[in-house]
């Protein structure tokens, strides 16, 4: 019998109050009895051995590792062993993975990043390479968007460094767990677990992605082994004709579930968007109706942050 005609073992997640809400299979509400026994597994031999870490191990987060796909990398190339969410969790794949992540965690040195790390420069980078989160789409995912296109990379680099740079990222991707992802789940009232991502190649430089390629490969690198599961939607627009050379760099690195969640539209992609986004809550210069006063790029505006600073 398949995961998907067996029936749900798994209490709803506590906090919904969206009637209309429905799990996705694989998600906490909608387990069958073997994932369920596989969930319960994995937070007991944690325990167990003295590794789970409840702030960052609730159920919703271990579901993360045994949801994800397992990789092997041959010629540096990935090639699948196994999809976990449809066919089995591999509890020992999954641990193995976590603990990784928590032994990567101690040597970037998370921990301290959170409590001392400033990224002073945000508002100057901002000029040259924006990245940001920015309210949220339909399904209440929060939406990050990165101006690509945008990027001076000789002025970036006058201003901070690529370390710099991956901290603020990973600062970024922890703030997303323990502020965004919460908050936009009160706010629609059904648990969101993911992002929905705008990457605007518009005069992007071939040149200039080569010149910063190793720090878009380490971002996705430490997003797809360290943060799993956390992509929804990725909408990659503007997408000049050379793009094709440059997705086929990409694409080796990334799995097969995660190149299915990505669109790839050139100069028309408004509708496409606004399928998925509130015109309200996509910025005015992608297509929406939102002009934040700082700017959309630096106003932080979302349900994690009830002191926005409005819209003119």
């Amino acid at each position: 019998m398949s995961f998907a005609n067996q029936a749900n073992v798994s209490a709803m997640p506590p906090g919904v109050t969206d009637p209309n809400y429905r799990p996705l299979p694989g998600r906490l509400g909608n387990l069958t009895a073997a994932q369920q026994q596989a969930l319960d597994t994995l937070r007991g031999e944690l325990q167990a051995e003295g590794h789970f870490v409840p702030e960052r191990m609730d159920d919703a987060t271990l579901l993360r590792w045994v949801l994800r796909p397992t990789l092997e990398i041959v010629c540096n190339r990935p090639s699948r062993e196994s999809f976990l969410r449809a066919r089995k969790f591999d509890v020992a794949k999954a641990k193995a993975m976590l603990l990784s992540a928590e032994q990567w965690r101690k040597e970037f040195g998370i921990d301290d990043l959170m409590v001392n790390f400033e990224f002073t420069e945000k508002e100057d980078v901002d000029k040259y390479y924006p990245q940001y989160y920015h309210k949220t789409d339909k399904d209440g995912r929060p939406i990050y968007i990165e101006r690509l296109g945008k990027l001076d990379i000789t002025a970036l680099y006058n201003l901070t460094t690529q370390e710099r740079q991956l901290k603020r990222f990973v600062m970024e991707y922890e703030r997303f767990l323990s502020e965004r992802l919460p908050a936009s789940s009160k706010a629609i009232g059904h648990p969101v677990e993911t992002s929905c991502t705008i990457l605007d190649l518009q005069g992007v430089s071939i040149t200039n992605f080569y010149r910063v390629k190793d720090y878009v490969f380490q971002t996705a690198k430490i997003g797809q082994d360290r943060y799993p599961e956390c992509m929804g939607k990725f909408y990659i627009i503007n997408a000049p004709w050379a793009f094709s050379t440059v997705w086929m760099i990409i694409k080796p690195w990334l799995d097969e579930v995660t190149v299915s969640k990505i669109d790839i539209l050139g100069s028309n992609y408004k509708d496409k968007l606004l399928a998925q986004i509130p015109v309200e809550n996509l910025p005015a210069d992608l297509g929406g109706k939102c002009r934040c006063r700082s700017g959309c790029s630096l106003s932080d505006a979302g349900p994690w942050n009830p002191q926005q600073d409005g819209e003119v």
